[in-house]
């Protein structure tokens, strides 16, 4: 544990590792994982991880089963076309909304967190590549100031994440999502609709895939 980790109550900081581990597929879908593995997984006391499992599962991101199991529900086509028109909807908003509170220094963080994004593809670095998209997206949703609409955009991704890591998995990274070049170019354009189109691709390009996935 970080000095940082320590400013964080021990609730707090056992549900963020759990949501890490639901949101980056760590626990893949399907696979059941006991509550008495999770204590050990995230190096936390029973009261904590159970309160954290709660939460996630309040969130539809895990379900409880017999036996002090809990898993992370497959992702039907159903369920997909839910989520996608749900993120199509919400997360290009909030692209919108951002744009005319971005700043240079914000600019060059995306920039720096999308060439992260781009060594992780080129290297094939899965877990790379899944935390960077998130905290590529995650960083232009915050500068929105939409706290409804992330709220839903973070809850759609812990339903999505798990899924994208089984694609990313098995067919490696070179056509993952990544429409952040476009993006970034309306970023600095001053161009709102155009970020938010391209966000809508890139966030279409990765359902596009895990349909297909499912389908297979």
């Amino acid at each position: 544990m970080t000095a940082q980790d320590r400013k964080i109550p021990t609730h707090e900081l056992t549900c963020a590792r759990l949501r890490d581990m639901v949101l980056f597929g760590h626990l893949q879908p399907g696979q059941p994982v006991t509550i008495q593995g999770l204590v050990s997984d995230l190096d936390a006391g029973m009261t904590p991880v159970r309160e954290a499992i709660r939460r996630l599962i309040a969130e539809g991101a895990l379900t409880l089963q017999g036996n002090r199991r809990v898993l992370v529900p497959h992702l039907t086509p159903a369920l997909l076309d839910q989520i996608a028109f749900a993120r199509l909807t919400i997360e290009p908003r909030l692209a919108e909304l951002a744009a005319p509170r971005l700043n240079a220094a914000i600019i060059d963080r995306l920039e720096a967190l999308d060439k992260g994004v781009d060594r992780a593809i080129r290297d094939g670095d899965v877990p790379g590549y899944l935390a960077g998209n998130h905290r590529f997206h995650f960083t232009l949703y915050d500068c929105a100031d939409a706290g409804v609409l992330l709220d839903i955009a973070q809850s759609l991704w812990l339903r999505f994440g798990p899924s994208l890591r089984v694609v990313c998995v098995r067919h490696g990274t070179e056509s993952l999502p990544d429409r952040h070049g476009e993006a970034l170019a309306a970023m600095k354009a001053g161009d709102a609709i155009g970020l938010s189109r391209a966000i809508q691709q890139d966030i279409a390009q990765g359902v596009d895939q895990v349909r297909a996935a499912l389908a297979a």
